[in-house]
């Protein structure tokens, strides 16, 4: 039988990715998206597609925000100005360590022992919750804070795109037969289209740019 893992999904391109590289390790994928009232929630309908596609058990947790960030506070405007070496206003508070918290839950009911998520600590907006120290740390505090854990049973946090560009993600998924269609990237889409100008936009179309492949969905 294939081993259950957690897998953060949430409808964007690393999580695609990442939902099909555990899939071909031969994991039993179960999905985890997150409605935090973000300003995208249509990534929560592309997760949906994709966990629907692949005939993966999906739940979509609800989590109120405290705002403090352009992706849930409208009064917030989402830099459109081009990357900046600052932390953006686009990163939201503690929300990996909010979302692996659920995740650690979850794989403990369900005796997994794995979870994986689509970091990324190259291509990708200066998040702190996107390193491998945190990864690292949280992994090593999973370890003490839950019953498995204490029992030996290891849990293991599964990075495989944190020290990838975003091309060469693209490429690794394509090798996988990943269909980009299916996901969204923009912070900010307009009439359900990418807005192209945000970072995440211009991360997802620089990345294709560099792998010399169109990229599939629309833009704005």
């Amino acid at each position: 039988m294939s081993k259950k893992a957690v897998i953060l999904l949430s409808g964007g391109l690393d999580s695609l990715t990442t939902f099909a590289i555990a899939r071909d390790k031969g994991f039993e994928c179960l999905a985890l998206s997150f409605d935090y009232g973000q300003r995208h929630a249509i990534e929560l309908e592309k997760a949906k597609k994709i966990a629907l596609i692949h005939a993966a058990e999906h739940k979509i947790i609800r989590i109120d925000n405290f705002g403090g960030s352009a992706l849930v506070d409208n009064g917030i405007a989402v830099p459109k100005q081009g990357i900046s070496e600052e932390i953006p206003t686009t990163y939201v508070p503690a929300r990996n360590t909010i979302f692996l918290s659920y995740a650690l839950a979850y794989a403990e009911v369900l005796a997994a022992d794995d979870i994986f998520i689509g970091v990324n600590a190259l291509d990708y907006s200066g998040y702190p919750d996107c390193r491998p120290e945190f990864i690292n740390a949280y992994e090593e505090m999973a370890n003490l804070a839950t019953k498995r854990g204490v029992e030996g049973k290891k849990l293991t946090i599964h990075t495989p795109l944190i020290n990838l560009t975003k091309a060469e993600i693209i490429k690794a998924g394509l090798a996988l037969d990943v269909d980009y269609a299916l996901s969204t990237s923009c912070y900010d889409p307009i009439q359900e289209k990418a807005c192209g100008a945000c970072d995440s936009c211009r991360l997802r179309l620089k990345g294709f740019e560099e792998a010399g492949i169109t990229d599939p969905i629309e833009y704005y």
